[in-house]
């Protein structure tokens, strides 16, 4: 029989953050501090939203795009929050999950050979998602000493001919790294000059500590060439409902419908309705959810500044990047030696791109309860390390 399979897919690697979660849901008494999703329940009017949507029968498909009332929502929210203005109508596309829309965007957008600028660490999935649709990834190593910024030379350095893609994902997953209207700015000029187009990812905007989130789609001359994309599940707590958006110029709108309404047909209904009441009502518990984290972020600085574990400070999302070069190993190394010996999962800084070796990503979207407690045992570990040296 010939080969089932696509060459293209069995060459893509899986997912590097699963492997140690896998092994501690059959591990008692470990503590996981891998899993990039709130430990807060969805508001309780949200999901009673989506309850009375299920009560009143309305389980039917939506338009491919998504609500209405949704998108109307959205172009309020962005707007409000990030001073841009799109037309429900034409320019925003519901997803399911931000992951979707960039899925979905790159397919519209790249020709085989195309290459997109993926500055690294960053999540997972854009270097795949560039490889199904295609394209051509070029990877940014961005550095400790920059705070994981992306600057105006490292994006001029990348840039070839064949460049038509720039992903920014700030604030950044596993980093923390945000980049402010200062930064922003010195990558405009270059963008438009060289002509190349933006996907910046933006489901962490909710979750900056230092001033408002600045999105680029925002400075003059790049909303016509920017696919921002957002979604629920950090900011609100949704993560199971699945719910994402992209908006963008209408010509790649469109483009994507027409990919998502082959694929997918639309969002789930229930989550379309709950996410109409998060936007409307949401506001305050975005709020509290956020300062909850920030104690978080505070503590875990606070204590690893106390076991002697060099970490810059994150501005935004919920991960530290702590370096441990100093111990001599891997990350990989380091994250099993920790989980077998003191039973505490972190994702290797490899999971995020080649970069990543010699950090560390530790999400705080835990109770302060299982943090103290895991960095107990980091520091126990730590400790034993230090004695053998």
């Amino acid at each position: 029989m010939r080969e089932i399979l696509s060459d293209k897919v069995r060459g893509l690697a899986p997912s590097g953050i699963r492997k140690f979660f896998d092994i501690v849901s059959e591990m008692p008494d470990a503590i996981s501090l891998g899993v990039g999703e709130p430990d807060f329940d969805t508001p309780w009017h949200v999901r009673q939203e989506g309850i009375e949507s299920l009560e009143r029968g309305r389980t039917f498909y939506t338009s491919n795009s998504g609500l209405m009332p949704l998108r109307e929502e959205i172009c309020r929210y962005l707007e409000r929050r990030c001073q841009v203005q799109y037309d429900a109508a034409k320019e925003t596309l519901v997803t399911v999950g931000g992951s979707e829309a960039i899925d979905v965007g790159l397919r519209a957008m790249l020709n085989p050979g195309d290459e997109v600028l993926i500055p690294q660490p960053s999540y997972v999935s854009y270097l795949p998602c560039t490889v199904l649709a295609d394209g051509v990834p070029v990877i940014i190593e961005l550095k400790e000493e920059n705070a994981f910024k992306l600057t105006r030379q490292q994006l001029l350095d990348a840039i070839t001919p064949r460049t038509k893609v720039l992903i920014l994902p700030f604030p950044n997953n596993p980093t923390g790294a945000i980049m402010g209207r200062a930064e922003l700015a010195e990558l405009v000029d270059a963008i438009i000059e060289k002509d190349i187009f933006v996907i910046s990812d933006e489901i962490y905007s909710e979750l900056s500590y230092h001033g408002d989130h600045v999105t680029i789609a925002s400075f003059p001359g790049m909303k016509e060439r920017t696919l921002l994309i957002n979604g629920f599940s950090k900011a609100y707590a949704m993560t199971g409902w699945r719910l994402g958006y992209a908006c963008g110029p209408e010509v790649l709108i469109s483009q994507m419908t027409k990919i998502h309404q082959y694929a997918i047909m639309c969002a789930p209904t229930t989550s379309q309705y709950a996410a109409v009441e998060a936007m409307r009502n949401g506001d305050k518990d975005v709020a509290s959810m956020r300062e909850a984290y920030n104690q978080r972020r505070r503590f875990l600085l606070k204590r690893f500044e106390e076991m002697g574990l060099p970490c810059f400070e994150p501005h935004g999302a919920f991960y530290c990047f702590p370096n441990i070069s100093r111990f001599g190993m891997t990350s990989e190394e380091f994250a099993t030696r920790l989980l077998q010996e003191e039973k505490v999962a972190v994702v290797p800084g490899t999971a995020f791109g080649d970069c990543g070796e010699g950090f560390l990503r530790i999400s705080y979207a835990y109770s302060l309860e299982n943090l103290k407690e895991a960095l107990e045992r980091l520091e126990r570990f730590i400790a034993r390390l230090d004695e053998k040296k």
